[in-house]
C-alpha cells in the first residue's frame, strides 16, 4: 500500500493518536508527523521516541500543509480546536477525530466547521489503557481490537475510504454505526463502568477505615478499580458529552442496587443465588469471539 496521507497533524500527542501515528509510520502510510499539544515536556518525549518528527504548543502556518489531521484530546475540546483550525484548514485536508463520543463532536464540527464536514471522519477505536501522554503510545495497540466509524449524511467517500484503510492497517476491527447507536452502546460497556469505578473508589475511601481497607485490597480490588486511575478530563468530558445516555443507565444501576438491597435485607438466598448466577452466566457468555 502506498502513502496515504503526506504530511499529518497530531493535536494531542498521547496514548491513542501517538500508537495510530506509530503503527501507521512503520507501514509507511503516512509521511511526517507534526505534533501539536499544550504540554511542551509530552511534546519532548514524543520526539525523543519518535512518535512525532516536529512539534508546536500553539496552531500554525504548518497546519495548513496537512492532508490529515487527527484529532486527539477529549471531546469536550473539539469546538474550541475546530475554531482556532478553520485559519489553517485546506480544503482537501482530511479530519478524524478518536473520541468516546461522536454525536456532540459531529454536531460540532458540522456548526464551526460547515465548509469542511464532508472530509471530517468520526472514528472511535475501542482500545487503550489507563496510562496517558506520549509515553503511553506503543506499536500494535489496535491489532484485533475494534474500530467503530460513525459515517455523517455528508461524508466525503475519498476521505472516508482512506480513513478506513488506515484503521485497517493497524490491524483493527473496523465496523459501522450509527452516532446515536454508539452513544448509546458505548455508554453501556465503557461509559458507565468508569463512572462506577471512580465513585466505587468514593465509597470505599469514604469509610472510616477506608485507606487502611487499600492496604489489604487484592486482584479482585485492581481490576474493579483499574479504570479509576484513567485521566479525569477525559471522562468528564465523556460525562457530560454523552449525558442523556449515562443519566438513564446512572438510575437503571441505581434500581439495581436497591433489587440487591432488598434481596439481601430479606434474606431471601434463593432470588439472590438466581440474580448472581444469571449476572455470572451474562459474564461468561462474553465475547462471543476472542478479541
Amino acid at each position: 500500500m502506498s502513502v496515504l496521507f503526506e504530511n499529518v497533524v497530531l493535536i494531542g500527542v498521547g496514548l491513542i493518536g501517538g500508537s495510530l501515528v506509530l503503527d501507521l509510520k512503520r507501514q509507511q502510510l503516512i509521511g511526517h508527523v507534526h505534533g501539536v499539544d499544550l504540554d511542551a515536556a509530552n511534546l519532548e518525549r514524543a520526539l525523543e521516541r519518535h512518535v512525532i518528527q516536529s512539534a508546536s504548543t500553539i496552531m500554525d502556518e504548518r497546519l495548513s500543509q496537512a492532508d490529515l489531521i487527527i484529532l486527539a484530546t477529549p471531546v469536550g475540546t473539539v469546538a474550541q480546536i475546530a475554531q482556532a483550525l478553520k485559519p489553517w484548514l485546506n480544503h482537501t485536508c482530511t479530519l478524524i477525530d478518536v473520541g468516546s463520543t461522536k454525536q456532540t463532536t459531529i454536531d460540532n464540527i458540522a456548526r464551526v466547521l460547515p465548509e469542511h464536514f464532508e472530509r471530517f471522519v468520526a472514528t472511535h477505536p475501542i482500545a487503550g489503557s489507563d496510562r496517558h501522554g506520549a509515553m503511553a503510545a506503543q506499536f500494535r495497540l489496535f491489532e484485533n481490537k475494534k474500530l467503530i466509524l460513525c459515517p455523517h449524511t455528508q461524508q466525503n467517500s475519498d476521505s472516508y475510504q482512506k480513513i478506513w484503510q488506515l484503521w485497517q492497517a493497524t490491524g483493527a476491527v473496523v465496523s459501522e454505526l450509527s452516532p446515536s447507536e454508539h452513544d448509546e452502546i458505548l455508554a453501556m460497556v465503557s461509559h458507565l463502568p468508569h463512572l462506577i469505578a471512580y465513585s466505587y473508589m468514593h465509597a470505599v475511601v469514604g469509610q472510616k477505615l477506608g485507606e487502611q481497607a487499600l492496604d489489604y485490597a487484592g486482584s479482585g480490588f485492581r481490576d474493579f478499580s483499574r479504570i479509576a486511575a484513567s485521566h479525569p478530563a477525559i471522562w468528564t468530558d465523556v460525562s457530560f458529552a454523552n449525558q442523556d445516555s449515562l443519566l438513564k443507565l446512572i438510575d437503571e444501576q441505581q434500581m439495581q442496587l436497591q433489587r440487591l438491597k432488598t434481596l439481601i435485607k430479606q434474606g431471601d438466598a434463593q432470588a439472590l443465588y438466581a440474580y448472581y448466577d444469571q449476572a455470572e452466566q451474562w459474564r461468561a457468555a462474553w465475547p462471543k469471539t476472542s478479541n
